[in-house]
């Protein structure tokens, strides 16, 4: 068949224009190895081994304008070109690797700094949410271990601040128990959460007090009165974690 003409198209694209009235998408690479702006003859054997090859280089492209917005791993760009053959999805990761366009050393360490910097969470949850997208705890440990106690301590210190201060409704005691548990939950060390804690006195607020003491005894005024009253609301107010004596 012959090619009646070649228009150039964006990202490095051409259109070959063939005289069965069809036309095809090539990148450079292929129109250059193959000599298309010179030779105006092609045969069905050449068509399908430079479609293969265009095939690569769509692969290739569409990853790389995928990591072009952000650092990604190997397992989201196999994911993003799932619809390709499984060779073609090698040959684009192996590419990117050595062009150095994926990097699981570099994508951990910017993973790592965002989750510090951006997020209230601990290293245990880092570390977790980087072995889900697939990467090694060996890997991770590389890079998590090397950064300072400090850090970890800063960020547990502003969240026990954050929580005294918008205290509205919890004992100090039931606060104290919140905020190692909540803590916890995000990824910090128990030993770490418990060498910072210890630097905060915690003490019942006596509006925190007031307010709690005026709800229960709106509702335990329902069912009881007097010193059955007050005796009902001293024994939720101790399960609340408030002081007897208080």
């Amino acid at each position: 068949m012959k090619i009646e003409k070649i228009s150039k198209k964006k990202n490095g694209l051409y259109e070959v224009f063939l005289d069965n009235k069809t036309s095809i998408n090539l990148y450079d690479d292929v129109i250059l190895k193959y000599e298309l702006l010179l030779k105006k003859e092609i045969d069905n054997a050449k068509l399908t081994k430079l479609l293969k090859e265009n095939t690569y280089l769509e692969s290739y492209h569409k990853a790389l304008k995928f990591i072009n917005v952000k650092l990604r791993t190997s397992s989201e760009i196999k994911n993003k070109l799932k619809d390709y053959d499984t060779d073609v999805i090698n040959y684009t990761i192996d590419r990117l690797i050595k062009e150095k366009l994926l990097n699981n050393e570099l994508y951990i360490k910017a993973y790592v700094n965002d989750a510090i910097n951006l997020k209230l969470i601990g290293p245990y949850k880092i570390k977790m949410e980087l072995k889900k997208l697939g990467f090694k705890e060996d890997e991770i440990n590389n890079y998590l271990d090397t950064i300072e106690l400090d850090v970890w301590y800063d960020k547990i210190r502003k969240y026990i601040k954050k929580k005294i201060n918008i205290n509205s409704n919890l004992s100090s005691k039931m606060l104290k128990l919140k905020i190692i548990n909540d803590l916890q939950n995000k990824g910090f060390s128990k030993d770490n959460i418990m060498n910072v804690i210890d630097e905060f006195s915690f003490c019942d607020n006596k509006d925190v007090y007031e307010k709690e003491y005026l709800k229960l005894k709106n509702k335990l005024s329902k069912k009881y009165d007097g010193d059955e009253l007050e005796f009902q609301i001293r024994i939720k107010m101790y399960q609340k974690g408030f002081k007897v004596e208080e």
